[in-house]
């Protein structure tokens, strides 16, 4: 195996041209268990370690772009009020020194079904930034995820950063696992309410063969705010329409059986959250005192 170091996003960009299948690593949390258990031997690692630009973020006015290697520690704490969804499932990740080295970027190379960030960048209605010495391109999060683990880069193409829309809502982020940290999700849900366009999105993971948006039930409840007025009054929802909600987003899953829990527990847990992270955000639109939409 041989291991590249780029010192510039240039050099980074020609070695990857060179090298299509050379794989970049940042913090290297996901990459480096694969190859610790023989799972992975690629021909060329290429670190990415030296490209400060990576680990910088830049807050717009309405979006903001974090850079691929940004980590989860620099998000829990910088960007809480602009991502609190993506933050919300920062904490989630791992232990503290894998939160302090991995970021978004990793995530999305990987494209693991089980990845924390997948939701909440679903839910937020990401872009991925990828470039390559052919020029950048903008891919949306929905088109991202293409296969168990394979995404819709070009062999050529890295990621240099994600634009992710500041909030102009309440979001959520909820995973069940097997213990409280260090552990892969059994399956995970966000939610993410946008008043200024009055739309609902969701992300799902590891209940699937991809990451994904609970697209009936997003129909759903946006239809159901839309036909009872909800987001001008902020009523209460009744019981009926969370219940409906959770039973949709379930129906969306296509979870499999294996050692983290079955495809049932799988349906089950998701429909528990999806009730649950509705009724939360919800709440928390309600009680702002001024409103969002007009």
């Amino acid at each position: 195996m041989d291991f590249l170091r780029p010192a510039s996003w240039e050099d980074a960009l020609a070695a990857k041209a060179a090298h299509p299948d050379a794989v970049p690593i940042a913090g290297g949390t996901d990459v480096m268990v694969e190859i610790n258990f023989d799972h992975r031997r690629p021909e060329y690692l290429m670190d990415l370690g030296r490209i400060g630009e990576l680990s910088d973020w830049e807050v717009g006015a309405d979006t903001v772009r974090l850079g691929a290697s940004v980590p989860y520690a620099r998000i829990m704490e910088h960007l809480r009020a602009e991502l609190p969804g993506l933050a919300l499932a920062a904490h989630t990740v791992a232990s503290p020194q894998i939160r302090n080295r991995g970021g978004v970027g990793g995530n999305l190379g990987t494209a693991s079904p089980a990845g924390d960030a997948h939701p909440a960048l679903l839910a937020a209605g990401a872009e991925i930034e990828a470039v390559s010495v052919r020029g950048s391109r903008r891919i949306p999060v929905d088109a991202f995820y293409t296969g168990v683990k394979r995404n819709a880069l070009a062999p050529d193409e890295l990621i240099r950063a994600v634009h992710i829309a500041r909030a102009d809502g309440p979001q959520q982020f909820s995973k069940v696992g097997t213990r409280n940290a260090m552990v892969i999700a059994v399956c995970a849900f966000a939610l993410a309410l946008h008043p200024h366009s009055r739309t609902v999105r969701t992300g799902i993971g590891s209940a699937a063969p991809t990451p994904l948006r609970a697209g009936p039930a997003e129909d759903f409840l946006n239809a159901a705010l839309d036909e009872e007025g909800l987001w001008e009054s902020r009523r209460a929802l009744t019981p009926s329409i969370a219940r409906q909600f959770a039973q949709l987003a379930a129906a969306s899953c296509n979870p499999i059986d294996d050692v983290r829990g079955t495809a049932e527990y799988r349906r089950h847990a998701v429909a528990v959250m999806a009730r649950r992270t509705l009724t939360w955000t919800w709440e928390a639109y309600r009680a702002e005192r001024s409103p969002r939409c007009v």
